[in-house]
């Protein structure tokens, strides 16, 4: 018997929960018989072994080639650059969060990165030391402050509450990860201008070889990219459908098409109506943005539809997987 395919997801941490509730909207239930065991299933995806982590170790396992698929940071990704790592898919949709630069509030003269350079001069000048920055984000921390002509920092590797480090007194500033700004606020800190360093968000990540080496991989995956993208699509839709009496399904889809709204994704789907009275008449289903619903309804009226049915659309499946394909393309494999 083959081997199974490893899928890393995230044991604990601020996107554990929201990655089940991802999968299992995605058509993906993931089951877990036992919340102490690190191991589980998918039915949907046979073949398939779950293994669950801690969102950094996802990254080292699917580095290393333990797992060959993973979920997790793409702030993680980026702060722990490894070639034998792909990024599949960059944005779930879900555990937003922005990498920021925040100062003391007490700081009023300082409103934009620029003003963080003074500072730091202003520290080796007159304090004679560096600037000290509060993070775990060191990589990706360097880069920034190097980029904006910030030379003169130390940076504090600090686990935990960084947001208290200033207040603390062992560093002046931290670069720490937000998703609203009140724990930053909380602790009297406050961004600047210029100081936002990376968006981030639950991403999809794969082992290079495995990709390029193993077939049974590259099979799961575009199974897995094929829910992905159709529930992915399918986010601000709705199925509206309504019966419109008419001589003929043509004149249906003019006036349908009054409205552009209305229309739909390509157009309207008419079908005839059998009535007991022998009337002649056609139910018209469209599927449109969730944000015209009201729209869509006041012209389905206005034509004459009645018995509106309004239901949530799942799946969108196009005629195949954007996210496989432009992955085969960047890894040079033809499907």
């Amino acid at each position: 018997m083959s081997n199974p395919v490893t899928l890393a997801l995230p044991s604990k941490g601020a996107i554990a929960d929201p990655t089940q509730e991802f999968f299992k909207n995605s058509g993906m239930r993931v089951v877990k018989p036992n919340p102490r065991q690190y191991t589980g299933t998918i039915p949907s995806l046979p073949g398939v072994n779950v293994l669950f982590q801690r969102v950094k170790d996802v990254l080292y396992k699917v580095g290393d080639g333990t797992a060959q698929l993973g979920i997790t940071g793409y702030d993680l990704v980026c702060e722990y650059p490894n070639d034998d790592i792909v990024v599949i898919h960059e944005a779930l949709g879900y555990g937003h969060c922005e990498l920021v630069v925040a100062v003391p509030e007490s700081w009023v003269d300082v409103e934009n990165i620029y003003d963080l350079s003074e500072v730091a001069l202003h520290f080796r000048d007159n304090k004679g030391r560096n600037l000290r920055v509060a993070t775990t984000y060191t990589h990706q921390a360097r880069q920034f402050l190097h980029h904006h002509e910030i030379h003169h920092f130390s940076l504090v590797k600090a686990d935990g509450a960084i947001e208290a480090a200033p207040t603390i007194g062992y560093a002046d500033i931290v670069i720490d990860l937000t998703q609203t700004g009140t724990t930053l606020r909380e602790n009297h800190l406050k961004l600047i201008k210029g100081g936002s360093i990376l968006s981030s968000q639950a991403c999809l990540i794969g082992n290079k070889q495995a990709l390029l080496g193993d077939s049974k991989v590259l099979g799961v995956l575009k199974r897995m990219l094929e829910y992905i993208d159709a529930a992915t699509n399918a986010h601000g839709f709705i199925e509206v459908s309504a019966n419109v009496q008419g001589e003929d399904a043509g004149s249906i889809a003019e006036l349908i098409h009054v409205n552009p709204l209305t229309g739909g994704l390509q157009g309207p789907h008419i079908s005839q109506l059998y009535s007991q009275d022998k009337s002649i008449g056609y139910t018209v289903t469209v599927v449109v943005e969730s944000r015209n619903l009201l729209n869509v309804i006041e012209h389905m009226r206005s034509i004459g539809g009645q018995q509106i049915l309004v239901k949530p659309v799942q799946y969108i499946f196009l005629d195949k997987s954007q996210t496989y394909a432009k992955l085969l393309e960047r890894l040079g494999l033809s499907d």
